[in-house]
């Protein structure tokens, strides 16, 4: 596993423009480019990193997102992009800024998410 942290403009504008829906990331002050060995767990290997990145960045207070990279078509060019070794797959972009908004949004009641013995 490997992370990438992407901070100057020119590299965030190259991001942002070879993925289909991530053209704010060239807007953050900095993108985390998390790769993987191709084994057979590549995708979960990179996925447990993804989220607990979301998740400090979130207690210090900032914003982020998780962009798609497994399977999708710019993925092979991020890797070329930020020079990942052969035999790495991207498996996230996270780009991690202040947010400039804050929507709060309701929760479903975790009645309703979580089931004993059965679903």
């Amino acid at each position: 596993m490997g992370i990438c942290r992407c901070y100057e403009p020119g590299m965030l504008r190259s991001i942002a423009t070879t993925t289909d829906f991530g053209g704010f990331i060239a807007d953050a002050p900095v993108c985390i480019v998390v790769i993987s060995r191709d084994t057979k767990y590549y995708l979960e290997d990179g996925s447990a990193p993804t989220e607990n990145i979301l998740l400090a960045a979130r207690a210090h207070g900032l914003g982020s997102c998780w962009v798609a990279g497994d399977k999708k078509p710019y993925a092979a060019d991020i890797c070329r992009l930020v020079g990942a070794p052969p035999g790495y797959k991207l498996v996230s972009l996270i780009p991690i800024g202040y947010p400039t908004e804050s929507p709060e949004k309701s929760k479903r009641p975790l009645s309703d998410v979580l089931h004993w013995e059965k679903y």
